[in-house]
């Protein structure tokens, strides 16, 4: 019997590092705003914009982003 084919996932986790060394695991990014010449760039930027909105709910200010990379 043929197996169907595995659904591909909607999102891509991140790990995004802060500057004062704290750590967030496992973000969302959907998979349609990345690839293509700039890479996980479009990531950084969709993840800025997430810490913001939380901060503006939260009242309290975000770190800023020092690095953001895929988590493994």
């Amino acid at each position: 019997m043929a197996r169907k084919p595995a659904a591909k996932s909607e999102f891509v986790l991140f790990d995004v590092f802060y500057d004062d060394g704290s750590r967030r695991s496992n973000r969302r990014v959907p998979r349609e705003i990345l690839g293509g010449l700039d890479g996980d760039e479009p990531a950084r930027a969709l993840l800025e914009a997430q810490d913001r909105e939380i901060a503006d709910r939260s009242g309290h200010a975000m770190p800023a982003i020092a690095t953001v990379k895929r988590s493994s």
